[in-house]
């Protein structure tokens, strides 16, 4: 082990003895608690890690220094492996750690300038977030040190953590997965497949209680750098309860006594690819050869055999960024934005200790979270939909021109710099009492619709809009007047597919009076179904399929329904077929596909579709987005038999929060709160998903002391 741990360890121990507050005189835990003391270090009794019976961790500290060292502690002993994997990749010598399988990790960090940023970044934080942030890193490599056999072997080549590794972490995730992506080098704009969420916050008008409500309910892969990590922090003048990303030291969506809020991942272009004429290491730029910006550096690859293999990596850019793709004389330049926002974690820090409105939105006007929709609430009623992001200026161009590849031969297509907050989409209140999202345009934020696209350059988002999963939003808080708490988790768990609502009556019509008795079977059998996708709803697998091929047919009109969707309808349209016999046709062939899978038309949900992790496997509920279901599962094939599916995304990090007197929250983490083999918390909350249940969130310490599994102080 080198001196930098050592010295990173002992750094803590100073900053766990400095002066500060006392806090939360702790009673002894009950007999059956675990209780264990963080050797080496003293017991300062300066943090106490309460470990909750679904492995949330509850850290109270007497200063925000050691609140910081805890939830590094506890994110190390939680998901170890996923860390040090992930700083690894951060640092670009992912490669040089675990072999080939990480080359074009490592190249696209390196070609991004990821390490190099996380350095300048560091440089640039304030003196008391820095000290937050050595005392996070601190916390990792303490755990890591005093627990080695905790971490798996190969992992640990990752050890020590630095400060740069979280702030490479942070813009990894961020600008170049969620802004941008590995995936833009080959012409797509996304490789995450359809990221989602949903996001709700209704105002006291629309509530049994009279009090403001938030629903968190984001929709990424189950596993890697997208692992959510549930936790809650406690210090001096600050409680607030959330989850992270894994790796993260602030909480991403959380609340507090007074606020709450949630992200969805919005409409949002904050990276465009820029064409260049080139020739050799110039290109061409306002009718000037330019020379561009060349790096040559060393990508160390390690063998199957232990040895290590260097390999050159060249990384060339233009004034627009590096260039992620070429061929003979042309060239792709990759831009951008938030590259210029070092000071996330300071914005996260001011929004989680926010008192309400004003508070939240002086953070949010930092701009340092580069994109996401932001849905916020607060004890005083206050709602708001935020369509967040450093938003390019751009001199031209509407929102479909960004999205293809904008010439690079000129700077009239150079950005200008960033929008401020007071030019973003916003509604605060609106007359409705409800705002939410579920990946739509902001302009459908709520309805009927307050934001008027014209005011707005045609680039920043795309005209109006509204998915079938969007439609079954609004459609829920739309027909409910006085929404309860349980209401509001009941339709969290909505199954409903949106999409069967708006055509499957004309379907099964013109089925019945077909010669196909297998189109005639199916329809019998979509008749009878409760149109969700429940574990033991009958016909949900064989919509689904329909809705599959329905997608993929060559329509004669261009498109399967007989009215598009229209901004004056927007929760009755897309309605009806444009070509019923083509769709009848076609509804025969899918029933005898299913048929052959399943053996029948009638197969339950749950006999297809699985919820696996480790040794439990049980039947699932939710469904796919784009069919309109709010309860969104992703599948994926089982390996070695296209017919059955796990769970692989979807609603991962859930919470629902009531401002009630006290305040009233329940949340869930359908994959646990730890990835490390043998935790009892990888699956421990994967039947509460099955049943389509929350889980309690315990905020007080005495629901907290009635809940303990385990305490630790340091």
């Amino acid at each position: 082990m080198n001196n930098t741990f050592h010295v990173r360890t002992a750094a803590l121990a100073l900053l766990l003895t400095a002066s500060g507050c006392s806090f939360l005189n702790a009673p002894a835990p009950p007999a059956p608690v675990v209780s264990v003391v963080a050797a080496p270090l003293q017991n300062t009794g300066r943090v106490e890690l309460l470990w909750d019976t679904y492995g949330v961790p509850h850290i109270i500290a007497q200063d925000i220094a050691a609140l910081f060292y805890g939830m590094g502690w506890a994110q190390m002993r939680s998901h170890g492996d996923l860390l040090l994997t992930l700083y690894g990749q951060a640092r670009g010598r992912a490669a040089e750690y675990w072999g080939e399988p990480f080359v074009d990790s490592d190249i696209w960090v390196r070609t991004n300038g990821i390490p190099a940023r996380a350095e300048q970044w560091l440089a640039e934080q304030p003196a008391h977030i820095r000290a937050y942030l050595d005392a996070f890193v601190t916390g990792l490599n303490a755990y890591a040190a005093q627990h080695p056999d905790s971490i798996g072997d190969s992992v640990r080549r990752a050890l020590p953590i630095q400060a740069t590794d979280v702030l490479a972490h942070q813009q990894r995730v961020l600008n170049f997965t969620f802004v941008a992506n590995a995936g833009m080098a080959t012409g797509a704009r996304r490789a995450l497949g359809v990221p989602g969420s949903n996001g709700w916050a209704i105002g006291p008008d629309r509530t049994d209680n009279r009090t403001a409500m938030l629903l968190a309910n984001p929709h990424l892969p189950w596993g890697d750098l997208f692992t959510w990590y549930e936790a809650h922090m406690v210090a001096p003048r600050m409680d607030a309860y959330g989850a992270t990303l894994v790796g993260l030291p602030m909480l991403v969506v959380a609340f507090n006594p007074n606020v709450a809020w949630t992200h969805t991942v919005n409409t949002f272009d904050g990276a465009d690819l820029y064409a260049l004429q080139t020739n050799g290491d110039y290109y061409l730029f306002d009718g000037e050869m330019r020379a561009m910006t060349v790096e040559d550096q060393v990508l160390r690859v390690r063998q199957p055999n232990g040895t290590i293999t260097d390999q050159s990596l060249r990384v060339r850019s233009s004034v627009h960024g590096p260039i992620i793709a070429e061929r003979e004389n042309a060239a792709i330049a990759l831009a951008v934005t938030g590259l210029d926002a070092p000071h996330l974690m300071r914005q996260y820090w001011d929004m989680m200790t926010a008192r309400g409105l004003v508070e939240f939105e002086s953070a949010m006007m930092q701009l340092q979270l580069p994109m996401f929709t932001t849905i916020f609430a607060d004890r005083t009623g206050n709602i708001m939909h935020l369509f967040n992001g450093r938003v390019p200026m751009r001199s031209r161009g509407d929102w479909g021109y960004w999205r293809g590849i904008v010439a690079g031969d000129t700077s009239a297509t150079l950005w200008s710099g960033t929008h401020s907050y007071q030019a973003l989409p916003r509604v605060v209140n609106p007359r409705s009492a409800w705002v939410h999202n579920s990946n739509e345009p902001p302009w459908t934020a709520t309805l009927p619709m307050q934001l008027d696209p014209a005011f707005f350059p045609s680039y920043i988002a795309p005209p109006p809009s509204m998915s079938f999963r969007a439609q079954r939003s609004a459609r829920m808080l739309e027909e409910d007047s006085r929404i309860t708490f349980d209401e509001l988790v009941a339709y969290k768990h909505s199954t409903r597919m949106e999409a069967a609502d708006h055509f499957l009556l004309d379907l099964i019509a013109a089925a019945r009076q077909s010669s196909d008795a297998d189109a005639r079977a199916a329809a019998e059998v979509l008749e009878q179904w409760d149109r969700n996708a429940d574990a033991d709803s009958r016909g949900a697998v064989l919509f689904v399929e329909y809705f599959r091929a329905m997608q993929r047919e060559q329509w004669p009109s261009g498109s399967p329904w007989e009215i598009p969707w229209t901004p004056a309808a927007p929760l009755t349209t897309p309605d009806g077929l444009s070509d019923p016999r083509r769709a009848v046709a076609l509804l025969g062939v899918v029933a005898q596909r299913v048929r052959a899978s399943y053996g029948s038309l009638a197969v339950p949900w749950g006999e297809v579709y699985r919820l696996r992790r480790d040794s439990l496997d049980l039947p699932a509920n939710g469904g796919p987005d784009d069919a309109g279901v709010f309860r969104v599962t992703g599948f994926q094939p089982v390996p070695g038999d296209s017919t059955r599916f796990v769970a692989a995304s979807g609603d991962s990090y859930v919470f629902a929060v009531e401002f009630t007197s006290p305040l009233r929250a329940r949340s869930l983490l359908g994959y646990g709160n730890a990835s490390q083999p043998g935790s009892p918390h990888r699956t421990d909350q994967l039947e509460l998903y099955a049943r389509k249940e929350l889980k309690p969130v315990w905020f007080t310490r005495e629901e907290i002391m009635a809940n303990l599994k385990a305490r630790e102080a340091f």
